[in-house]
């Protein structure tokens, strides 16, 4: 390769680096790359690292030992997090999206790229320093913001469903409770899809009594497979005793006054800090 100018290597490293989240190179690739040398590899790098703090760009960290090198890590400011999702909030308290029976629209939230990739870097970078193997969510609604978060960790994105695939194979198959309609649903994976020993995300769209989730928790079980952490959309302030704990949100919902019309949408506590 021709000798290229700072500029160009630094275009070049910045677009490998944010197209690959959360996976490490070392200082050696970039030099065999750009046929440079580790002392001006490691300049660009910094002068990156630099620009991605003043603009908020995201977390590039230096990854120290044998297996060492940089990483980027998709990242949003606490108030950047804060007034992304206060907008959202606004968008959804409107009184058009109060649906019949009390129930709150939000499909087309969950349907744009733009939204649930902001969604999903809020929530991967909470549990960076967790680092889960994979992202488990249930069909079908909470899968955007699931895979979003799945490609910011750089991780599989696992799907759990009602009913098995053939062309999935053997399948654990698990009975549990819908903490909304009180009725008895199935719940199943492939037996390939995860294994013994891995770390869990659960993500999914919404939580009201928590039944869906504490499935996905015994599911896990199951798999003899550990949960670093559950987070969801949006969660409702009532009932306030869920089925679950430890719980984030990203927002919630007040709904004690749904079938009267009203619905009101705030951030989460923790998000406005």
């Amino acid at each position: 390769m021709d000798k290229l100018r700072r500029t160009e290597r630094i275009a070049a490293i910045m677009n490998i680096l944010i197209n690959n989240p959360n996976k490490i190179f070392t200082l050696s690739y970039f030099c065999e790359k750009f046929n440079t040398a580790k002392s001006t590899a490691s300049e660009d790098i910094e002068i990156i690292k630099k620009s991605m703090q003043r603009f908020r760009l995201g977390q590039l960290e230096t990854v120290t030992g044998a297996a060492g090198g940089v990483r980027y890590r998709h990242a949003m400011h606490i108030d950047d997090a804060y007034e992304f999702i206060k907008g959202l909030c606004d968008n959804l308290s409107s009184e058009t999206r109060v649906l019949t029976g009390g129930f709150l629209y939000l499909s087309d939230i969950l349907s744009m790229p733009y939204i649930t990739k902001r969604m999903g870097i809020i929530i991967a970078d909470m549990f960076y320093g967790d680092n889960p193997d994979f992202v488990l969510t249930m069909e079908t609604k909470g899968i955007p913001v699931a895979l979003m978060t799945a490609e910011a960790l750089n991780v599989p994105l696992v799907i759990a469903r009602h009913s098995s695939k053939v062309y999935e194979g053997p399948t654990v198959n698990i009975n549990y409770v819908s903490g909304s309609s009180g009725r008895i649903e199935t719940m199943t994976l492939p037996r390939r899809a995860v294994k013994a020993g891995q770390k869990a995300l659960i993500v999914d769209d919404f939580l009201k009594a928590g039944g869906t989730a504490k499935g996905m928790l015994d599911l896990m079980d199951e798999f003899s497979v550990s949960v670093v952490g559950k987070a969801f959309v949006m969660s409702t302030e009532e009932p306030k005793q869920k089925q679950i704990s430890g719980e984030i949100s990203l927002m919630t919902l007040n709904n004690s006054q749904s079938l009267a019309g009203k619905l009101i949408v705030k951030p989460a506590k923790w998000l406005n800090k």
